[in-house]
C-alpha cells in the first residue's frame, strides 16, 4: 500500500475517531436546546388560558435552567469539525507543496 493511501486512511480513522468523541455532548445539547424551546412555546399558550400565571411560573424556571445548560453544553462541545484530522490534512498539503516535483 502506498504512502498516501495509508495517510488517507490515518487520516479518515482520526476524523472518525474525533467526531464519535463529540457526537454524544452535541446531542445532549441539542436535547437541551429543544426542551428549552418546548418549555417556551408552552409558556406562551399558557398566557391564553386562565391559569397563565402558574403556567408561567411553573415553565419559565425549567426553561432558563435548560436553556443555561443548553448553551453550556454547546460550548463544551466546540466545534463539529474533526480539529486534529483537518490540521493533519494542512500538515500534509504544506509537506506536499514543499517536496520537489519530479
Amino acid at each position: 500500500m502506498r504512502t498516501a493511501e495509508r495517510k488517507d486512511r490515518n487520516q479518515m480513522r482520526l476524523a472518525r475517531a474525533e467526531m464519535t468523541r463529540r457526537g454524544p455532548a452535541v446531542q445532549a445539547s441539542a436535547h437541551a436546546e429543544a426542551s428549552a424551546l418546548l418549555v417556551a412555546v408552552i409558556v406562551a399558550l399558557a398566557l391564553l388560558l386562565p391559569v397563565w400565571a402558574s403556567a408561567l411560573v411553573t415553565a419559565a424556571a425549567p426553561a432558563a435552567v435548560t436553556a443555561a445548560a443548553g448553551r453550556k453544553q454547546v460550548a463544551e462541545a466546540g466545534a463539529p469539525a474533526p480539529q486534529q484530522a483537518i490540521d493533519s490534512v494542512k500538515a500534509d498539503v504544506a509537506e506536499i507543496k514543499e517536496a520537489p516535483h519530479r
